[in-house]
């Protein structure tokens, strides 16, 4: 699970240097288990500038699919924001689906203020070696060309898969349809070593029968066009992974301010298979 934003998540040089072996999907996809995982949120830091004084909130994640239907998620992030002057509730409910094996990609966000829906997107997004064709039909119907990336799911797979290698940092390009669906992000993702819960780790416990799995603690920053990696990332989110694609311990920066996410619940719901009913 990789979240881009709050309320609504010239590099050709960079990118010419990434390696091929690390962008392609592994012969054998890794097992991402189907799952809700509901999030508390909360205010670590803020900055002077940001404008906040306290902030509290609840994130919803639930993965379903497979590799033969694809993978469907369904994402709900609530936060109640307190400047000072007012308090604000701010609600964003996103849907994707993602084919893997096509490299097609759909996405819909609709994004609440105070009840009143102030933003909405949706489209879809094909991706292929001359790059990531978009078609957004709202709030206008547009055509974006866009470099070739990975979808999110994808990405977990590649994040996953160098983990298990053992390839502690490697740079990608994603496309997951956030802000205005028009256009993607460079990333860098650094993965430590493989770990196991620590006494009085009381999240692990919400981790049901996975409370005792190993993870590997991951950081991804993301960068746009227009900075590159030069400079300080747009974002930057923290969590611990593990091998089915479960996370916990997430530490969301967007620079102004910084968020925590602890998990709060953690379901595992019916597993998609090849005879089920596709997922949409």
């Amino acid at each position: 699970m990789f979240v881009r934003k709050l309320g609504f998540v010239a590099t050709t040089g960079l990118l010419s240097c990434l390696s091929n072996a690390a962008n392609a999907l592994p012969a054998q996809l890794p097992n991402l288990i189907a799952h809700r995982a509901v999030y508390d949120l909360e205010l670590k830091d803020a900055s002077d500038r940001s404008g906040i004084e306290g902030m509290t909130g609840r994130m919803v994640y639930e993965f379903t699919g497979s590799a033969c239907q694809g993978y469907k998620t369904d994402f709900r992030f609530v936060t109640q924001i307190n400047t000072g002057d007012a308090v604000r509730l701010t609600d964003q409910q996103t849907t994707t689906f993602e084919d893997p094996a096509s490299k097609k990609f759909t996405f819909e966000t609709k994004s609440y203020t105070d009840d009143k829906l102030d933003k909405e997107v949706q489209g879809a997004a094909s991706d292929s070696d001359a790059g990531v064709k978009v078609d957004i039909t709202r709030p206008d119907a547009r055509q974006i060309d866009l470099v070739a990336s990975e979808f999110p799911t994808e990405h977990m797979f590649q994040v996953i898969e160098n983990a298990k290698q053992g390839k502690r940092i490697f740079e990608s390009r994603i496309f997951d349809g956030s802000d205005d669906g028009d256009e993607s992000l460079i990333t860098s993702t650094l993965v430590g070593k493989s770990q196991t819960p620590k006494d009085g780790d009381a999240e692990a416990g919400k981790a049901g029968d996975f409370a005792k799995a190993s993870f590997w603690p991951v950081t991804i920053a993301y960068y746009n066009d227009k900075t590159g990696t030069d400079s300080l990332p747009i974002y930057r989110m923290s969590f611990k992974l593990y091998e089915n694609g479960i996370t916990r311990d997430l530490t969301m920066d967007y620079g102004d301010f910084v968020l925590t996410g602890k998990l709060a619940k953690l379901d595992i719901l019916t597993p998609e298979t090849c005879e089920n009913k596709p997922v949409r």
